[in-house]
């Protein structure tokens, strides 16, 4: 359960700028990357705990996209999908290759072990995992309270504009570099957030692993599954898809390899043919028949109650 809760917590923060804003990005991994070597080198270097760690980490992540962001979005469709794996790449191969910079242990390829403190409430790190499961429920939670809020704010308005057509939202007068890095940049300090958590769950980073490309398609087809651009795709995306891979894995990976990668792929693919709109699209088909159905008993409930005020 912890581990649905994390995907639906990370795909949650990527439906911001690939949902919302519409910009198919791979980059993810990257930002919840950077949340976990940053919030875990200042933890093992400066003892700072990394509940102050991970919002370090996160303004890291956020000065990344200010500083790449500006002229990648620039660049529509395909383009700026291959310009974000390029740039994930390059920053997962950095830290890769990279065992020590300034006197500053960083793994390399052997990954980096975090330091344990014992039961620390203070450094994130429990004895039972009934603790991690309600801190990622308040994350989870959290995410879901900002995406909710986007999508009723101007900026939720702008940014479906701007996905829906481009030329037409600048022709409107909207900032449209603006927003996409706006929401870009909430998308990427959430994610960081997100590794931070990883890393102290695990007690382990490795950039193969929590940088690694696989993540970000997992974070995609997710999102694809549930409902990408919708408030609660990220939610049965990660419920629906998470625990089928794990089952497929445990009694299809054993005997032949991949296979569990081959089911994934295929439900995949069945949900993009036959509900393009993801699980979304029926669970809200479901929600407006209940509604239907209860409101004359609220109608009349309503009624009585109007009655009995005017005696």
């Amino acid at each position: 359960m912890i581990l649905i809760m994390w995907y639906a917590y990370l795909t949650c923060s990527w439906n911001i700028v690939g949902g919302f804003a519409g910009q198919l990005s791979f980059a993810h991994p990257a930002f919840a990357g950077l949340g976990a070597y940053v919030s875990t080198l200042l933890f093992m270097y400066c003892g700072l705990t990394p509940w102050l760690g991970m919002l370090v980490g996160g303004l890291f992540a956020v000065l990344i996209v200010i500083t790449i962001g500006y002229p990648c979005f620039k660049l529509r469709g395909a383009y700026f999908a291959i310009t974000s794996i390029a740039l994930a790449e390059v920053l997962r191969i950095a830290v890769e290759n990279t065992d020590e910079l300034f006197g500053i242990k960083i793994g390399g390829p052997m990954g980096l072990l975090v330091p344990l403190r014992g039961h620390s409430p203070l450094y994130m790190q429990f004895t039972t995992k009934e603790h991690y499961y309600y801190v990622i429920l308040a994350m989870m939670l959290f995410g879901l309270f900002v995406t909710h809020r986007i999508t009723k704010s101007k900026m939720g308005y702008y940014l479906a504009a701007i996905r829906n057509d481009v030329d037409a939202a600048l022709a409107l007068g909207v900032n449209v570099t603006k927003y996409r890095l706006l929401a870009a940049a909430i998308s990427a300090f959430l994610a960081a957030l997100g590794g931070t958590f990883y890393a102290q769950f695990v007690l382990y980073i490795h950039p193969s692993g929590i940088m690694g490309q696989y993540l970000a398609f997992e974070l995609v087809f997710i999102a694809i599954v549930g409902g990408r651009g919708t408030f609660i795709g990220p939610l049965l995306g990660a419920f629906t898809l998470v625990p089928l891979s794990e089952l497929s894995r445990i009694y299809l990976g054993g005997g032949y390899s991949g296979v569990h990668l081959l089911v994934y792929g295929f439900l995949v693919m069945l949900v993009i043919l036959f509900m393009p709109r993801g699980l979304s699209a029926p669970a809200e088909n479901i929600y407006l028949a209940l509604e239907r159905r209860l409101r004359p008993a609220w109608a009349l409930e309503r009624g009585d109650t109007d009655a009995a005020a005017k005696r």
